[in-house]
């Protein structure tokens, strides 16, 4: 399954920052349809994501119905992401 979706970044702050950007609702619903397959345990989908020219691997978190790409310093840095910034999101669900 591919996606794509823009998506404004947001920090959590917990007891470290953490960076997200939240998954649309239609693409959340998408990956519902696909969750039992893709997770490997606690609701999480392993996928392949792409943002500007930073390609990634990670794990999607369901949160409140919808899902959470988590965004490492190493994908935010070499582009300048911070929170609050737009950002458009290509994305592969790994089954």
């Amino acid at each position: 399954m591919e996606l794509a979706f823009t998506g404004q970044v947001i920090e959590w702050r917990g007891p470290a920052p953490y960076y997200f950007v939240s998954v649309p609702d239609q693409e959340s619903a998408d990956l519902r349809e696909v969750a039992a397959m893709a997770t490997y345990g606690w609701g999480v989908i392993p996928v392949e994501a792409r943002i500007g020219e930073v390609s990634f691997e990670t794990s999607l978190f369901p949160k409140d119905g919808g899902y959470l790409l988590p965004l490492k310093k190493a994908v935010r840095a070499p582009q300048g992401l911070g929170s609050g910034d737009e950002v458009a999101v290509e994305m592969t669900v790994r089954l």
